[in-house]
């Protein structure tokens, strides 16, 4: 009977503002990975260094799947997820849009949390520090893939950011090739025009210029 592979649960770092959540899954040179984001939790299934990892949890609030994103990046997977937005919810009531900023924790199991879940300190901030110019640095997730609806399409985290083929810039000249190409040919034909003049003022002076006298027509 085939041993079963073990699978790992894979290390989590987060921090909040008030409007998302920064998630960091700590694992370096992931490779088939599939990703699959709701609005109350996030599963992940990947290897890193020829081991499986995985990650089965659900937030302590629904967020926004549709409008969150994603990145797989060489010493991690990076994820900013939207909050949902507890006022555009009619059923909700205000005792709930009362708590639609900061959470108190990542998950609703606060055992898993404790045993997979730490604060990400370099993106941390107290709620009291929030204000309009301290939002996340999303530079990390640049051509990164939204969430909504691609769930279990792994391996299509990396695939963002086209600037790879700026070595294309080079051929942005080709036009002005073709107009030095133009410009050469027209000094060409002056050349040829020059040549041809000169040679006949030579003959000119030395009097060999022959002319075609026409046959007088008979009567």
């Amino acid at each position: 009977m085939a041993e079963r592979t073990k699978v790992n649960n894979a290390p989590i770092k987060w921090a909040q503002r008030s409007d998302s959540l920064y998630l960091t899954i700590a694992l370096s040179d992931v490779k088939d990975e599939i990703i699959n984001l709701s609005n109350t939790g996030l599963q992940f299934q990947g290897t890193s260094h020829d081991k499986k990892y995985e990650v089965n949890i659900i937030f302590y609030k629904p967020v926004n799947a549709m409008d969150s994103t994603y990145k797989v990046l060489p010493r991690s997977v990076q994820m900013h997820i939207m909050k949902k937005k507890n006022d555009d919810d009619k059923e909700v009531s205000e005792e709930d849009k009362d708590d639609n900023l900061f959470w108190p924790r990542l998950l609703q199991d606060k055992v898993l949390e404790n045993n997979q879940v730490k604060i990400d300190w370099d993106r941390y901030i107290d709620e009291d520090e929030e204000n309009e110019n301290s939002g996340f640095d999303m530079s990390a997730l640049d051509g990164g893939m939204g969430m909504g609806g691609m769930g279990g399409m792994g391996g299509m985290g990396g695939m963002g950011g086209m600037d790879d083929f700026g070595g294309l810039d080079d051929y942005g000249d080709m036009g002005d090739a073709d107009s030095t190409n133009d410009d050469d040919d027209d000094d060409d034909d002056k050349d040829d025009k020059d040549d041809k003049d000169e040679t006949m003022d030579t003959n000119v002076k030395n009097g060999n210029i022959e002319v075609d006298h026409a046959e007088p027509m008979a009567e």
